[in-house]
């Protein structure tokens, strides 16, 4: 039965991993359509074609290797300096530029010449190409907002549920008591594990982060904690006392090795499936896009410990890099969990969700062969022909952005490199939940 659900898992992942792709690829197609581009193919997945219908000038289909998609545009570079496909030549780079620029022709027709991507106005050409990232950042906004507002998310609330007995520093390596340590004010205090604190001094508190932040900025006060204990509401009196704890990151959460002094009270908060309003999932949505853009600058700084992972002894951290395997695998995972279905289905859409945050993110690089690279080149041909135009200068016309292939070569050569490497990763020492 586990491994039936750990299929079923991977089924639903894949499943939802080629709606983004197409949904990504539609924002590219509605849009090419919209400024009269003529768009020959639109495929989901790599590969051998799988099944195809052509309808108008577009042929749909779907690939065999569903680890990406493309459409294809008619002139994405313009011609050479000519005004034709410059002829073969024998420079590995120049090969490159002329590769791309014959690609970009292919199937040219007549009357396509005043449908050609090229000749689209630069502001035209970037919504073109922004609209496929920009349809993943609305998914994955949506998703999030949905699982957040409506399944609810893990997080601590103000029921407790542990109290410690003692007051120990938080950067002390224990976390048993010893004779001489001074008895924690919660435990002196009478709270008892399973109560839910509703108030603080007198001011009613829903939720963790609030409770938190009481506490903390109320160092050697003596406070109310008004507490839920079986149905009646009772009145308990504690003296807050300096500690050294561990810094937050703002959530509720805590920031792993820093620490902070700050007021103290001893108890540990029960976790819970909690429904989160509408400001406070669009403040976690923020959260998870600034977290996101810091991890991909990051990404560098992680490749060491992943070569280590996957061909050493190395651990593989929890906020590894993960491919679109080690995403599957987590799917899988997320099924064979003892937890409802109804969270399991909450995780399976958070895990697509992240998916496409980080497409959003990964393509809006200003780096071919991704979008945010022909988004660069858009603005500054913009940018040049405006200069020219204040400068009374001859219009420089479009700008080349073939001539960057060998660049985007080496790009895509360090994207496939890191793509393996995260594949190995991901087969031999997956990340795996707990």
């Amino acid at each position: 039965m586990t491994t039936l659900m750990m299929i079923l898992g991977i089924v639903v992942f894949v499943v939802g991993l080629l709606i983004s792709i197409a949904w990504h690829e539609l924002g590219h197609l509605s849009t090419a359509k919209l400024f009269g581009i003529r768009v020959p193919q639109y495929m989901v997945g790599f590969g051998p074609t799988i099944w195809s219908r052509k309808k108008g000038d577009t042929e749909y289909g779907i690939k065999a290797i569903p680890l990406g998609g493309y459409i294809r545009m008619i002139g994405m570079f313009p011609p050479g300096p000519d005004g034709r496909i410059e002829a073969r030549s024998t420079s590995p780079f120049r090969g490159m530029i002329e590769d791309a620029r014959s690609a970009a022709f292919e199937e040219l027709k007549p009357g396509d010449e005043s449908r050609l991507f090229y000749t689209r106005k630069p502001w035209k050409r970037v919504i073109v190409m922004f609209a496929g990232p920009f349809m993943n950042l609305i998914l994955a906004v949506a998703i999030f907002l949905g699982v957040m507002m409506t399944f609810g998310i893990q997080t601590q609330t103000t029921t407790v549920g542990k109290v410690s007995d003692c007051v120990i520093q938080g950067s002390e390596n224990r976390t048993k008591c010893e004779a001489g340590d001074e008895a924690a004010p919660a435990k002196a205090a009478g709270l008892q594990g399973g109560d839910k604190i509703v108030a603080f001094n007198g001011v009613a508190v829903e939720d963790w982060s609030t409770l938190q932040s009481d506490i903390r900025d109320n160092p050697g006060k003596t406070v109310t904690l008004t507490v839920d204990r079986k149905g009646e509401q009772l009145d308990l009196t504690a003296h807050l006392i300096t500690n050294q704890v561990s810094k937050t990151d703002g959530n509720g959460g805590y920031v792993e090795g820093q620490y902070v002094s700050a007021g103290f009270l001893g108890f540990t908060p029960a976790t819970g499936i909690v429904e989160q309003s509408f400001g406070q999932s669009v403040d976690r949505m923020g959260d998870m896009m600034q977290n996101g853009v810091e991890s991909l600058i990051s990404l560098p700084s992680k490749v060491p410990a992943l070569w280590d992972a996957a061909f050493g002894d190395g651990p593989r951290e929890a906020d590894s890099p993960m491919g679109v395997v080690g995403a599957a695998r987590i799917g899988g995972d997320v099924f064979t969990l003892d937890i409802p279905a109804s969270q399991q289905i909450a995780m399976m859409l958070f895990l697509v969700a992240g998916f496409n945050l980080s497409l959003f993110l990964f393509n809006m690089l200003p780096l071919l062969p991704l979008d945010g690279g022909h988004i660069a080149g858009a603005l500054w041909e913009s940018l040049r022909r405006n200069l020219a135009k204040v400068l009374r200068r001859p219009d420089p016309g479009p700008f080349d952005v073939a001539k960057l292939m060998p660049v985007a070569y080496v790009v895509a050569g360090i994207f496939i490199c890191f793509t393996l490497l995260v594949f190995v990763a991901d087969v031999v020492n997956p990340v795996r939940l707990s």
